[in-house]
């Protein structure tokens, strides 16, 4: 792992913003980096596989937890809730990651082509140590940013080739479910992409079933089985979340957040707002704050 610990290094070094992540020309792919452990942070996450390069984090869905550490992988196989923390960071050996998003239709090409149906319990949260064929792609990856007119011809298939070792390794047969053609997982994510981009206003549970090509029952019991909640908590979690980001990053007051995330009462929203984060609106952004103004 030393020769992709130091490619993310340098990566890192020179493209990291200030909030910790550095974006670049592939799609899907960012560098996270921190100097100190962090706060706990709420997210509705996308499939993505996380490669730890140095210190360590904790994830948690539910009532699982999860702790992984340099030369391991995160792996997340659906859009679920998830609450993560930086554990391990300093300043001499910072957090480092690499994290990819992970493509339902070159997974559902490959599996195919593979041959290889989807097995086991579907977890969407999981950790594995990462296969030396995954580090060697991630790093041919970042070794190809430094050619970047190669990088519009040549990254497509360094990504397929990631996707690849991921479905042959430790983690297929999480993976595989994912990608499986027309499977539960595929049908659930079309409503949840629907969920994502107007979860302000009132969605009928009637219509999302209708998105993913479910039975009213089915869509029910196949989406909390893919996300851990009801089509409603998603709803309200991408909701909160969001109305974080707008008070915390863009200065919003609690009230103002609350209508532009779809909430008709700002008493509900602040009722809502400590079940998921433990504490009132406006006292969890000023603890944001806080811990923001020495960055």
């Amino acid at each position: 792992m030393t020769p992709l610990l130091d490619a993310v290094r340098r990566y890192a070094d020179h493209h990291t913003n200030a909030d910790g992540f550095g974006t670049c020309a592939i799609p899907g792919l960012l560098s996270v980096r921190a100097f100190a452990p962090s706060g706990l942070q709420h997210a509705i996450a996308k499939p993505i596989v996380c490669l730890v390069v140095q210190g360590s984090k904790n994830v948690t869905m539910g009532a699982t937890s999860v702790d992984f550490r340099a030369g391991e992988s995160l792996l997340i196989t659906a859009d679920v809730p998830i609450a993560s923390q930086i554990t391990g960071a300093s300043l001499a050996a910072p957090y480092l990651s690499l994290v990819m998003e992970l493509d339902q239709a070159v997974i559902a090409e490959l599996a195919v082509q593979m041959g290889q149906a989807p097995e086991g319990e579907h977890v969407p949260v999981r950790v594995d140590t990462t296969d030396a064929e995954v580090a060697d792609v991630a790093l041919r990856l970042l070794r190809l940013l430094d050619r970047p007119a190669a990088v519009p011809v040549l990254h497509a298939q360094l990504v397929r080739e990631l996707h690849y070792w991921l479905l042959a390794g430790r983690h297929g047969p999480a993976l595989r479910r994912l990608g499986w053609p027309n499977g539960p997982a595929q049908r659930v994510a079309r409503a949840v992409a629907l969920l994502r981009t107007d979860f302000a206003r009132t969605l009928p549970v009637e219509r999302l079933a209708e998105v993913a090509g479910m039975s009213l029952s089915s869509f029910h019991q196949h989406f909390r089985a893919v996300t851990s909640l009801s089509p409603l908590q998603f709803q309200k979690g991408l909701r909160l979340i969001e109305a974080r980001r707008l008070m915390v990053a863009e200065g919003a007051s609690a009230s103002s957040a609350a209508f532009a995330v779809g909430y008709e009462s700002v008493p509900q929203f602040t009722r809502e707002y400590g079940r998921l984060f433990g504490i009132p609106p406006v006292r969890d952004v000023k603890n944001a704050r806080e811990r923001l103004a020495p960055a």
